[in-house]
């Protein structure tokens, strides 16, 4: 007969206890697994990814549904627990069921620290936890402004994911530097000045006094010293306390975190906890490798076989908007420690060793942590550094006096060295496994999980790799565009054109997809490219499309969506002002905004409303301004010469113009332009996808600008001297971009590709440009309308919220 375990939590921890649980002894447990979130259990560490649009939530998943079905765990997903009774062995959920359990474990995580400053329940002021705190954040956009308070890991992890939307934000921290608690000051000074370079404002020793809002939402921080930061948004990530409050009412033992021993047992029998929840030996935990540690503790508690968590040295490798660091150890000041430093500023490289008694006991690192693993080695052994001190900071590669061949130094850790934190895997663990046959890095994966969590050790994995297989071992291919096929986008870009695949089941049947009709990651891509190759034979099929495109909506948070009206060049009039005014009465949204590209924003719009706030807002002559596609989204200007002293051409009427040959256009990305009417660039043309600003003697264009993550300026392509000229190198350049970038690649990554100089040769080309024209002129003739004039009496085309996949929201 099965024993009946109950779960209560479905993170990181409880995911990886239940997959040793399974792998030893799968059949012999009946598992219920209840979460409060409405979902499995998936990589928060990669959230940051998530937020900046590197990554989508699926790429994130650790269990899909798939797993769970196939492993028999009953899913109670989105349902909290009401109550436990550890007399009778049971547990209430929230709609009343009771159930009955042989083993029962807590793995509820933790919460949020909220400070509480006056004004902390506002509106729009949010913590940085989980998905629904994600997706508000990437809800913000260009031009809205966002505090952040707290200046650790998350703090900065959230304020550079939206810095990279676009988004002003500011991050406000008490401490003298950034990471206090990794990092020493010269360490945090370099970050700090890494991060300001990317647009982020940092404020340290800033002391935060109230939060100001207006009817009810949250308008400005106000700090100690008088001066109020305006935000849209305020994000606390200031810490977290572990959620304690069911095993408490339970009976169970907590102090700071549930009472457990060493094997994560509580004080009551048959009751185990792991993760953030816990507390053992007087300490909690927030790094995800001690979690593992626990859950594969537990996981053996349960099957009875003898097992012991031990608290370890740990050392803090992270990668934070690009900037690699690492710290380990001890590394405060003390009358009987010396330091090594070594500082190259060209390269933005610090490294600081700590020395006491002629052993290594801290290590800080910034931009620079190849040998981070070493030097923690080091540490966690206390070995004597005495013979090595003179080039203990060039580390091991140079031990002996002179640089050795760079995989010397991999080679030469021992078997015991540590290589993935996360899941506390060491060399010997990974060369076994691949003197076993995986010859690769997904197979190393997938046999040991090294780099399988938050991957900053790939690239000390693929190193093994090559140590271990020498001349058998190939550096890994291009990356696939998923798991349906080995080719990568580029290859199938090729293959559609060369052998002139018109249709999606083409591309399955002749380019051999190994599912019958690709994946929620494969299909958005296909579609685009045959759009962009065929648009007169191919069907844009709108179920191949992200969330927000079918929806023709931005899905926010709490599932209404978010309506923006086209304003061509940032012109209205009082007619659509009214129109707008009128439908957000009429429909009861609660936000209305101006946005950083010159429109305004109806948030809070329900599902259902969509098909008739479209429709009023069309009889005032207003569509779509697609805020939710991979096309077009705004073309912002200033007054030019019709009202601005220092204009010099009429940048809002070409702005206009541009706007509306441009609308509806589908491209790989996002696509944003602005025209200035001079040099002093009101309309920020300077950082935009391409950017115009006039001149006396004509028109600058210029492409590849970011205003986000990577803070780029527009690299210039051509001069030309009139107006016409300027419209069709835009379109030319645009048509070019979407017949060759890889789907989701902005400009300045396509530019980085095909290089600057191949564009420019491709536009300067007369032929070539006027033959690029007409392409954009034609699909733009097939294929440009608006979405909510078509379906703005059609509300039964649009499928309830739950009936959908939220892949990718935006």
């Amino acid at each position: 007969m099965k024993r009946r375990l109950i779960v209560i939590g479905a993170g990181m921890a409880s995911g990886r206890l239940l997959e040793h649980l399974i792998e030893a002894e799968g059949d012999g447990w009946d598992i219920t697994l209840f979460n409060a979130e409405p979902r499995g259990n998936y990589n928060r560490i990669m959230l940051s990814p998530v937020l900046s649009g590197e990554k989508t939530y699926e790429d994130i998943v650790t269990h899909d549904d798939s797993w769970y079905q196939t492993t028999g765990i009953c899913c109670r997903f989105g349902e909290q627990v009401a109550s436990v009774d550890t007399t009778a062995k049971t547990v209430t959920a929230e709609n009343g069921d009771v159930l009955g359990y042989d083993k029962l474990v807590f793995a509820t995580g933790s919460n949020p620290f909220m400070i509480p400053l006056p004004g902390h329940d506002l509106d729009g002021v949010i913590a940085y936890r989980d998905l629904e705190d994600t997706e508000t954040m990437m809800a913000m956009s260009d031009g809205d402004k966002v505090v952040v308070i707290g200046g650790g890991l998350l703090g900065l992890e959230a304020a550079a994911g939206m810095a990279a939307r676009g988004v002003e934000v500011t991050v406000v921290h008490i401490m003298g530097h950034l990471m206090e608690r990794q990092l020493d000051e010269a360490a945090g000074y370099l970050l700090r000045k890494s991060l300001e370079s990317k647009g982020i404002k940092i404020l340290c020793g800033a002391n935060s006094k109230e939060i100001l809002g207006v009817d009810g939402r949250v308008s400005a921080l106000k700090l100690e010293d008088g001066t109020e930061l305006p935000c849209d948004l305020l994000v606390m990530a200031v810490g977290i306390r572990p959620n304690v409050a069911l095993a408490k009412e339970a009976g169970v033992a907590v102090g700071r975190g549930i009472h457990v021993d060493d094997q994560m047992v509580t004080s009551v029998e048959d009751v185990l906890a792991v993760g953030e929840c816990i507390e053992h030996d007087g300490a909690v935990f927030g790094l995800v490798a001690p979690l593992y540690d626990q859950a594969k503790v537990a996981a053996q508690t349960l099957n009875g076989a003898d097992a012991a968590f031990k608290q370890k040295t740990l050392s803090t490798k992270l990668k934070v908007t690009g900037c690699d660091l690492f710290s380990a150890g001890d590394f405060a000041d003390g009358e009987t420690r010396e330091d090594i430093v070594f500082r190259d500023p060209a390269r933005g490289v610090y490294k600081r060793l700590v020395i006491e008694d002629n052993k290594l006991i801290g290590a800080v690192m910034y931009g620079d942590t190849a040998d981070s693993n070493w030097f923690f080695g080091l540490i966690k052994d206390g070995s004597d550094i005495e013979e090595m001190r003179e080039t203990l900071i060039f580390g091991p590669a140079y031990q002996g006096g002179s640089p050795a061949d760079p995989l010397s130094a991999v080679a030469a850790l021992p078997p015991e060295a540590e290589i993935c934190g996360c899941n506390g895997i060491c060399k010997g663990q990974i060369v076994d496994a691949i003197n076993a046959g995986a010859g690769d890095l997904g197979a190393v994966r997938t046999t040991t999980k090294a780099s399988a969590s938050c991957g900053t050790c790939t690239g000390l994995v693929e190193q093994l790799l090559q140590v271990t297989l020498g001349d058998d071992f190939e550096l890994p291919a291009a990356q696939s565009i998923c798991g349906c096929t080995d080719l990568t986008h580029e290859d199938v870009r090729r293959l559609i054109k060369s052998q002139e695949l018109q249709s999606q089941a083409a591309v399955w049947q002749e380019l051999g997809w190994t599912t019958p009709n690709g994946c929620h990651v494969c299909r958005p891509a296909v579609n685009f490219y045959l759009l962009a190759d065929w648009p007169i034979e191919y069907q844009d099929d709108p179920q191949s499309r992200f969330v927000n495109e079918r929806k023709h909506a931005n899905i926010q948070k709490d599932g209404t969506f978010s309506v923006v009206p086209r304003m061509w060049g940032g012109i209205t009039n009082p007619n659509e002002l009214r129109a707008i005014a009128d439908a957000a009465d009429k429909y009861d949204v609660p936000t209305v905004k101006v946005t950083g590209g010159q429109r305004i924003d109806l948030l809070g719009v329900k599902g259902e409303d969509l098909p008739y706030i479209w429709a009023d807002l069309n009889k005032a002559g207003l569509v779509s301004g697609h805020a939710y596609s991979k096309g077009l989204r705004t073309v912002k200007t200033c007054v030019g010469t019709d009202h601005c002293r220092f204009g010099t051409q009429d940048s809002t009427g070409l702005g206009i113009r541009l706007e509306k040959i441009l609308w509806g256009s589908w491209t790989p990305h996002k696509l944003k332009l602005g025209v200035s009417g001079c040099p002093r660039n009101c309309a920020e043309a300077t950082c935009k996808d391409i950017g115009v600003v006039c001149v006396d003697s004509g028109y600058q264009i210029g492409i590849g600008g970011a205003a986000g993550m990577d803070v780029k300026e527009v690299s210039p392509l051509i001069q030309v001297a009139t107006e016409e000229e300027c419209i069709d190198v835009v379109m030319a350049v645009t048509q070019l971009y979407r017949e060759n970038a890889k789907y989701l690649d902005r400009i300045y990554k396509w530019m980085a590709k095909v290089g600057l100089d191949w564009i420019q040769e491709q536009i300067g080309d007369a032929e070539t440009r006027k033959g690029l024209v007409e392409r954009f002129e034609l699909s733009q003739t097939i294929y440009r309308k608006d979405p909510w004039a078509e379906h703005a009496k059609d509300a039964e085309r649009f499928a309830p919220l739950s009936d959908l996949t939220l892949e990718a929201a935006e």
